[in-house]
């Protein structure tokens, strides 16, 4: 009944960050690096303090830090890297189509960031824990592929045009150089939360609640993804002389684009907390905790192309192509249970 609990918690925060760039559609009359920063600031600072607060108070906070120094350069170092994984998830989508940039930047996410954190634990991949945490990795690689399959299907029935218009700039060796890099980078996060274990444990200890000891190691990983974010958003200002056009909004412009972009903030935030309090629903050495990384990367896949049916993304892909997005999907949910069918 735990094991459900915590799916449904890391599920319904998963929910929330398919549903974040919905809010961002509304944002009015700002380049994209004014809204991408503005967003993260709700998204990798107000709201990753507010949770490490529900775990914490902030004197607290700041000893259990000052305590751990070491985690906490390591935690906000990956925090640095996964920002670029981040950016370059872009490019990606920019050279290899949505379809194929996806599945290879996510399939490496998802790979890289459980598999990583769990030789690094100590966890023997060819023990027979390991092994059933190898075939679950398997099954979403597999269902993720299969996703991007029938997003490559319905891409062909686009018009030239459309297609062109898609990826204009499609490069085969040059795209998936950088998919690559945006998954590893991407996978940084969940290295962060890995490294980050001593300063979870040191808030356990001061008196943090068990679902929100993981809000200060959070905080930490987004900390150092803001910092990237920030350097890249201030060049893209310089570049493009865009720098003022937040303080010259008009009232009515800034209110409804501060207001979109803290519930985008906060949509997206809440992946990473349902994340920390499903697994706190886990026993800690299981399969299971191991494999909540790649959980939380099969859901946002699965509920993000869910949202692409709501809003008709697929109308006109094809029978050939929904059979295999439905196939992906429902491949994608079966290896969220594998580590319960081989306890």
């Amino acid at each position: 009944m735990n094991t459900i609990i915590g799916l449904i918690i890391i599920a319904i925060g998963s929910m929330g960050q398919s549903s974040s760039y919905v809010p961002i559609n509304k944002i009015k009359d700002w380049s994209w690096e004014n809204f991408w920063l503005m967003q993260g600031v709700f998204a990798w600072i107000v709201f990753p303090l507010l949770g490490a607060l529900m775990a914490n108070s902030f004197p607290e906070l700041m000893q259990i830090y000052g305590a751990n120094s070491g985690a906490v350069l390591a935690t906000v170092g990956y925090g640095i890297l996964w920002g670029i994984g981040g950016l370059t998830f872009g490019l990606s989508m920019r050279f290899l189509g949505i379809a194929l940039g996806q599945s290879v930047a996510l399939g490496t996410c998802a790979a890289f960031g459980t598999l990583i954190p769990a030789v690094l634990s100590g966890t023997d991949l060819l023990s027979p824990k390991g092994l059933i945490l190898l075939l679950a990795v398997a099954v979403t690689l597999v269902g993720i592929a299969l996703v991007g399959y029938a997003g490559s299907l319905r891409s062909k029935n686009m018009s030239e045009e459309e297609r062109k218009k898609a990826i204009k700039d499609f490069a085969l060796k040059k795209g998936l150089l950088i998919a690559l890099l945006s998954g590893v980078m991407s996978a940084c996060f969940s290295l962060g939360l890995n490294a980050g274990i001593p300063v979870k444990e040191a808030a356990i200890a001061m008196g943090a609640p068990e679902l929100f000891a993981q809000n200060p190691v959070t905080l930490l990983v987004t900390l150092g993804g803001f910092f990237t974010n920030l350097v890249y958003c201030l060049y893209m200002n310089s570049k493009n002389k865009t720098g003022g056009e937040i303080k010259n909004s008009s009232k009515s412009v800034l209110i409804n684009n501060l207001l979109f972009c803290a519930l985008a903030g906060l949509l997206w935030y809440s992946q990473f907390f349902g994340l920390g309090m499903g697994q706190s629903f886990f026993e800690p050495d299981s399969v299971m905790m191991a494999f909540s990384w790649s959980i939380l990367m099969s859901l946002n896949v699965v509920f993000s192309n869910v949202w692409g049916i709501i809003l008709k993304e697929w109308v006109g892909a094809g029978k050939k192509a929904v059979f295999f997005l439905a196939i992906g999907m429902a491949t994608l949910i079966f290896a969220l249970i594998i580590p319960n069918l081989f306890r």
